[in-house]
């Protein structure tokens, strides 16, 4: 996707950028690379930088209800000090390298409802601009991509999912945002759970796996949140018998024979390392939240895994309109911090 944007602080006849990144899905702690084109204006100026965006669109809650805006996740200054003559082109190269925690946007090409985008900002004569967005795509991780291929396998269904800004508590979670993938439960636990939800928190050694579940009441009892986590390295994706582990996983949560723990290391066969907790985690929310509809595309679950197939062209269609209406401008309410 490209985006064009008219300096608007320096007037007609300034200059214009084309930011444009190169094809394909990147995927977290990856490379991202593509090229600022640059068109001068009626005049000479002086390019003082050019910087890098990655934001999202993250939700928040708070006491008031639940808010939604832009947070910035990382910023990079890739040119800049050069004066850029009266209609010269010139183009600008750049890499960036994703944070581990980058949420994922699609999963075998079937877009889940997160918004992530590149921003870019000139600084020119003393003025900055910050151009539109253009759409950041990226691919699960192989680890993550198991992980979510076994749920499907189980007979877990796709709900939803959103990015939330907060922190789970005895984690190692970097960004200011999680994201969270909302499942409807297999055939097996739907007795047992309303939903389960899943948290990838990835860095440059494995992947802590976050897994909540909406327990349902009994008779004589509430339902409550169950949560517990596990840790994976990223050399275990081709290895294991991922629908076993991950059965495993689900039936420590919903079932309460988790042990409390020190949090396993990465690495061999990490994923049994666990740290288990039942009701609220910290300053993570559960109250209840669920997301809007729109926020993610219904995926059927089967044989192939969680992404079958788009359920009800509605629901997609909801789905490409919030993801457009960001891109044409949603600079207000900026939750993240520069």
């Amino acid at each position: 996707m490209v985006f064009k944007r008219l300096l608007g602080s320096l007037g007609v006849g300034g200059p214009t950028a084309d930011t444009v990144l190169d094809p394909g899905a990147a995927r977290p702690g990856g490379p991202l690379s593509g090229q600022v084109r640059l068109r001068g204006g009626d005049a000479d100026f002086d390019i003082e930088h050019i910087t890098v965006e990655l934001v999202a669109r993250v939700e928040a809650e708070h006491d008031g209800g639940e808010s939604e805006g832009v947070a910035v996740f990382e910023r990079i200054t890739v040119g800049g000090g050069f004066r850029l003559a009266a209609g010269e082109q010139r183009s600008v190269p750049f890499g960036v390298t994703l944070p581990w925690e980058t949420p994922i946007t699609e999963l075998y090409g079937q877009a889940l409802g997160i918004v992530l985008g590149v921003r870019t900002e000139l600084a020119v004569a003393g003025a900055k601009d910050k151009g539109d967005l253009d759409q950041l795509v990226v691919a699960p991780l192989p680890v993550q991509e198991a992980i979510l291929e076994a749920l499907g396998q189980l007979g877990f269904g796709f709900k939803s999912a959103d990015l939330e800004y907060s922190r789970i508590g005895g984690t190692g979670q970097q960004l200011p945002f999680y994201q969270e993938i909302e499942l409807t439960p297999a055939p097996q636990y739907a007795h047992q759970v309303n939903e389960i939800e899943v948290t990838f928190l990835a860095g440059p050694a494995g992947m802590e796996v976050v897994l909540e579940a909406d327990k349902r009441g009994g008779f004589f009892s509430e339902g409550h949140d169950a949560l517990t986590r596990f840790t994976v390295s990223h050399g275990e994706a081709e290895h294991l018998d991922w629908n076993t582990i991950v059965d495993g996983w689900i039936r420590q949560l919903v079932e309460h024979r988790a042990s409390y723990g020190t949090h396993a290391s990465y690495g061999g066969h990490g994923s049994y390392g666990h740290e288990s907790h039942h009701g609220h985690h910290d300053d993570h929310h559960h109250d209840g939240h669920r997301s809007g509809p729109g926020m993610g595309t219904a995926i059927a679950a089967g044989a192939a895994g969680l992404a079958v197939g788009v359920v009800g062209g509605m629901v997609a269609a909801e789905v490409v309109d919030e993801v457009g209406d960001f891109f044409e401008g949603d600079e207000e309410g900026e939750g993240g911090e520069d």
